[in-house]
C-alpha cells in the first residue's frame, strides 16, 4: 500500500485514509472488500472483481486439477484431504482440510467455496493484467512458502517468464472475455504426478484493489488498480458485468 501510495502521489494523485474525514469522491479505491463496498457510493467508484466460479469454469487444461465450486454445507460433507477457500473475500483460511469437520463451525452453510484437488506448486506468481496482457509480475511462493522476488532476476527465471507468457496468451485467448479488464490472477509451475516434470496452472483469480504486489513494479501495478477501482463514470462497457454489487 505505501508503494503505491508513494506511486500516487508522483503522478500528483492525492491519497488519502479511508478513515479520513470529509472525502469526496470521485475516487480510487485500494484496500478491503468490506470498506469498499461500504464506500463504492459515495465515492463513486466501482470495484471489478471475477466471478467466484471463474476458475472452476475453466477447463482442466490451464488448472490442473479438478475444481468445482459449492457451499460451506458441501465442503463440511468432505471426507478426504481438499483443498477448501472462499472464492473472494477470504472470510477463513483458504487451506487443505483432511476433512469438513475442520473448517471453522462459525461459517455460514450457505456461503461460497472453492473445493480442488490437492495439488503442489513448486512456484507461484502473481500477474497483475490490464487488457489481458502482463502489465508486471512478481513471484510470491516456492512450494507453499512466501518467497517474493522479481521475474525474470536470473536466467531460469527469464526462461519461466518467457513460458509463463506463453501460457498467459493461451489463457486469454481462451478465457479473456470471462476476466474484468483489469485483474489479478496467480498462476503456478504445478508438479505433474502423471505425467512427471512441471506444467504452468492458474492458482486462481482476485481483485486487483485487494492483492498484494509483493515484488512487482509499482507503477504498473498502480495502473491496474486504478483501473479495477475508479470512478464508475469511466468504467467500461465489457466491465459492467464484473462491478462487485
Amino acid at each position: 500500500m505505501e508503494l503505491l501510495a508513494v506511486e500516487a502521489a508522483r503522478r500528483g494523485l492525492p491519497v488519502r485514509a479511508a478513515e479520513e474525514p470529509g472525502l469526496a469522491g470521485p475516487a480510487h479505491w485500494y484496500g478491503g472488500p468490506a470498506a469498499g463496498g461500504r464506500l463504492a457510493d459515495r465515492l463513486g467508484f466501482a470495484l471489478l472483481e471475477p466471478a467466484d466460479d471463474w476458475l472452476a469454469a475453466l477447463p482442466e487444461e490451464f488448472t490442473g486439477r479438478r475444481v468445482r465450486t459449492g457451499t460451506v454445507a458441501d465442503a463440511r460433507a468432505i471426507d478426504r484431504p481438499t483443498f477448501v477457500k472462499p472464492p473472494r473475500d477470504k472470510s477463513f483460511p483458504a487451506d487443505v482440510y483432511a476433512d469438513g469437520s475442520l473448517l471453522p463451525p462459525s461459517l455460514d452453510p450457505t456461503e461460497p467455496v472453492l473445493l480442488s484437488d490437492v495439488v503442489t506448486f513448486a512456484a507461484e506468481y502473481r500477474l497483475f493484467l490490464l487488457d489481458g496482457r502482463i502489465a508486471t509480475a512478481s513471484r510470491y511462493a516456492v512450494f507453499g512458502r512466501l518467497d517474493p522476488s522479481p521475474l525474470g532476476t536470473d536466467r531460469a527465471d527469464r526462461a519461466s517468464a518467457a513460458q509463463l507468457g506463453e501460457f498467459v496468451d493461451r489463457l486469454t485467448a481462451a478465457a479473456g472475455h470471462t476476466l474484468p479488464s483489469a485483474v489479478v490472477v496467480d498462476v503456478g509451475h504445478l508438479l505433474d504426478p502423471r505425467h512427471g516434470g512441471h506444467r504452468w496452472a492458474v492458482v486462481e483469480a482476485n481483485m486487483a484493489w485487494f492483492s498484494h504486489a509483493y515484488a512487482a513494479d509499482p507503477a504498473r501495478v498502480l495502473d491496474v488498480v486504478l483501473r479495477a477501482a475508479g470512478p464508475r463514470e469511466h468504467l467500461r462497457t465489457r466491465d459492467l458485468a464484473f462491478e462487485r454489487r
